[in-house]
């Protein structure tokens, strides 16, 4: 079990030790084998599923841990493992073993007049800082993904996940053995004091190359706010659907009750939902009325209110905040231009879908609308790494520098240059 105990001056005693190994693990993880980092992985998903029963074991004790609490269900969903989710957490890793090796791919290649050729190769970043909430599985997601990238992990999870990522954890490091790597190369924090998330962000002496966070508002802005070394940010999905007047009303209807009840505590989940003025009289009802049949709470403006009596009114806030509930907000606007001014005033810049068969809708959406994922016809629920074929994912980057979107193996990766000569001397 993480020990709660270590306090003060100790934690970063222990945090810089734990950096200090990340960074030595590091280095031989640079250039390890496509095959010994595959064989690692599959030993991994082996050992996840050899040890299901425990990993589901110390799942029950988090979740009985929680039992009675004020929190959210959809919270409580992304805590909870079965046998489902474990098998796709094992399937998760070696998906991720079968994609091609980023470390060494030539991006771009030239020749110069002079004759130097010229090479953009991946490289690994180096040592990452993983702070997560609640979801245990990230865990696995995690570790995977930056091994195959080539770059050493430290986890650190929320309190409430602290059993079962400790078991998942193991597993890990038991592949990690079983191909001859370096154990500490997926390192998990074994206390959930909040001060060693400040070390974290202080950069462990140097040994942390990026951090990831993963998990609500409040997590997020801290990192943004106290972080020493570069973050790749992951803010609130607050996502949107705009239904056009071309839709097809039965996909419409068919896609926003997927993005909004499928999963409501996913950061893709659709919050907000977008319908052309020129068709309320004929979509409103019944898109409102699947929502409702679903058994999702309605908070509408005032002229759905007037289309719709009976449902909540939205208050000001409500168009700014990611429920991860069974609630949603619904607002008329006046076709894309409409539906391109709200977004761009409320959106977190994380996913955003338009329901339309206008091709001209289609474009201007995609054009204007600068969020990370941007979907047609589609519903935000696929706003993930998985569904994206890189196997898993450590989160959605909403930022605008490196990564963007599902970080993946590729956006674990940096680059350097080849440069190749002749005895070519500048004049």
């Amino acid at each position: 079990m993480l020990d709660t105990v270590v306090q003060g001056p100790d934690i970063d005693v222990l945090m810089n030790d734990i950096g200090r190994k990340a960074k030595a693990a590091a280095r031989p993880l640079g250039f390890a084998s496509t095959e010994s980092k595959n064989k690692a992985l599959n030993a991994m998903a082996d050992a996840i599923l050899r040890n299901k029963a425990h990993i589901l074991a110390e799942n029950a004790k988090d979740l009985k841990d929680v039992e009675g609490g004020s929190l959210l269900a959809s919270f409580v969903d992304r805590l909870t493992l079965n046998d489902k989710r474990v098998a796709e957490m094992a399937e998760g890793i070696r998906t991720i073993a079968a994609l091609k090796d980023p470390v060494g791919e030539v991006i771009a290649a030239w020749d110069r007049p002079n004759g130097l050729k010229i090479q953009r190769t991946r490289t690994p970043l180096g040592v990452i800082g993983v702070i997560f909430e609640s979801r245990p599985n990230v865990t696995a997601d995690a570790g995977a993904l930056c091994l195959k990238a080539g770059n050493a992990v430290i986890l650190r999870c929320g309190s409430d996940s602290r059993r079962s990522s400790q078991a998942i954890h193991a597993c890990l490091v038991e592949g990690l053995k079983e191909a001859g790597l370096p154990e500490h190369a997926i390192q998990l924090v074994p206390v959930t004091d909040r001060a060693a998330v400040g070390a974290m962000l202080r950069g462990l002496e140097g040994a942390i190359d990026v951090i990831v966070p993963r998990g609500g508002k409040s997590l997020v802005a801290r990192v943004q706010n106290e972080a020493r070394v570069p973050v790749f940010a992951h803010l609130e999905g607050l996502c949107h659907i705009y239904v056009d007047k071309s839709a097809d009303l039965g996909m419409a209807k068919e896609i926003i009750v997927n993005a909004k009840m499928r999963r409501t505590g996913v950061c893709g989940a659709v919050e907000t939902l977008l319908v052309d003025r020129a068709v309320a009289e004929t979509h409103l009802k019944p898109l409102l009325d699947g929502l409702a049949a679903a058994g999702c709470e309605i908070r509408g403006s005032a002229d759905v209110l007037k289309a719709a009596p009976g449902i909540k009114p939205a208050t000001e806030e409500d168009w700014s905040t990611e429920y991860l509930d069974a609630v949603i907000s619904v607002a008329l606007v006046d076709g894309i231009s409409g539906a391109i001014k709200h977004i761009q005033t409320y959106s977190s810049n994380h996913t955003e879908a338009v329901i339309a068969e206008d091709p001209a809708v289609v474009e201007r959406f995609f054009t204007e609308i600068d969020s990370a994922i941007l979907l047609h016809n589609a519903s935000t629920q696929f706003a993930d790494g998985g569904e994206f074929g890189m196997g898993a994912e450590i989160g959605i980057a909403t930022g605008k520098m490196h990564a963007r979107g599902p970080v993946g193996v590729e956006q674990l990766t940096s680059f350097k240059y080849r440069v190749r000569g002749t005895g070519q001397t500048r004049p």
